[in-house]
């Protein structure tokens, strides 16, 4: 017996994620055990001006963890209806301009999707994870048409 496919979720159509866009940078991440300051903390210090001088409305905020210790300093870019994409092994010197140009290249991608060969080129080989949104994850995978 056939079984009906779940219905696509109504939302606009192309949404760019724009001003509603977060960056979390984990302020728990260390480089070595008994490190102080954390290089997540370094990376929150750095990041936050720099992205505040380019863009304004997007909110940047530390958090506790993302589960990615291994793999420090570890920042993640979402919005409410975009993806979400979790960066890892990022230092203050490169880290910051790569996630200031992705977020730059996020606000305008459908959906916050920015593909690898879009990404800045340092970022294409620190990708944790890439999440779709909770509010339009369809059994296919696709965003809403």
């Amino acid at each position: 017996m056939p079984t009906a496919a779940r219905e696509r979720p109504t939302l606009a159509s192309n949404v760019k994620p724009g001003a509603s866009t977060t960056v979390s940078v984990c302020t728990t991440c260390r480089a070595a055990a008994g490190e102080a300051p954390t290089v997540g903390e370094g990376m929150l210090a750095a990041l936050a001006p720099a992205l505040l001088d380019q863009t304004p409305d997007v909110m940047v905020r530390a958090v506790q963890c993302l589960g990615v210790c291994r793999r420090p300093a570890t920042v993640a870019v979402s919005a409410p209806e975009g993806y979400t994409f979790v960066f890892g092994d990022l230092d203050v010197h490169h880290g910051v301009a790569a996630i200031a140009a992705f977020v730059s290249s996020y606000r305008e991608a459908d959906y916050g999707f920015v593909p690898w060969a879009a990404r800045p080129e340092l970022l294409r080989s620190r990708l944790v994870a890439r999440i779709p949104s909770v509010l339009w994850s369809p059994q296919d995978g696709q965003p809403p048409a």
